[in-house]
């Protein structure tokens, strides 16, 4: 009887971006809930379900890993305040929808203060290794310029606002209502992440950011 014989299976190959993007995502969980100190490659190679070496494939070490995901994380944050998405609206609607995003993007994504808040305890001294983050921010801040020009020339806005200030003032009006929003939340017997408790913040940045806008 002539027996048969089969090819075997071929084993899909590694998707090597989803592969990464998915360590990136685990170990962003790992910095996030225990800082860099505590954070354990252990712990992320076990729910990752890989092996260490597969993971070193990919990353050299720990310190490597975590500039990985600083990239990570800020490259995310400019991709959601796109400056495209504002730069061409009048002035004061792309003042809103750089409020909404920046604030939106802190609410949706809450390992994002706890990453920054991590590296700044470290000085920035891995945000100084990552590679394109800086470049990242130079068209935010020309797109600002723009709609600060703007609102200058029609009267809206008023003169000699800094847009680097004017996004740290963004960003700080929304950053400080969500990293603090347990304390907050007891201090005050409010739930500070209630559905309409958020879009009263958020109104309440917009509304602020505008005033200060004013002639």
């Amino acid at each position: 009887m002539t027996r048969s014989i089969h090819a075997p299976a071929l084993r899909p190959a590694r998707n090597a971006e989803q592969t990464r993007a998915r360590i990136l995502g685990i170990a962003a969980q790992e910095f996030a809930e225990n800082g860099y100190g505590g954070a354990r490659i252990d712990r992320i190679v076990e729910l990752c379900g890989m092996s260490k070496n597969l993971l070193y494939h990919y990353f050299d070490g720990k310190e490597a890993l975590f500039i990985a995901v600083i990239e990570m994380t800020y490259t995310r944050m400019r991709e959601r305040q796109s400056e495209w998405t504002f730069r061409d609206l009048a002035p004061a609607d792309g003042i809103r929808k750089l409020v909404t995003y920046t604030f939106d993007h802190f609410v949706e994504e809450p390992t994002v203060m706890r990453l920054i808040n991590t590296e700044n305890m470290h000085r920035a001294v891995h945000l100084q290794r990552a590679t394109g983050v800086q470049q990242l921010y130079h068209p935010l801040v020309v797109a600002i310029e723009d709609l600060l020009a703007r609102g200058r020339e029609s009267g809206m806005f008023r003169a000699n606002v800094d847009p680097v200030d004017l996004y740290i003032t963004i960003s700080g009006l929304s950053y400080f209502y969500l990293s603090s929003r347990h304390t907050l939340s007891h201090l005050f017997q409010q739930d500070l992440m209630a559905p309409a408790r958020l879009e009263q913040r958020r109104q309440h940045v917009i509304d602020v950011v505008l005033g200060y806008l004013r002639p």
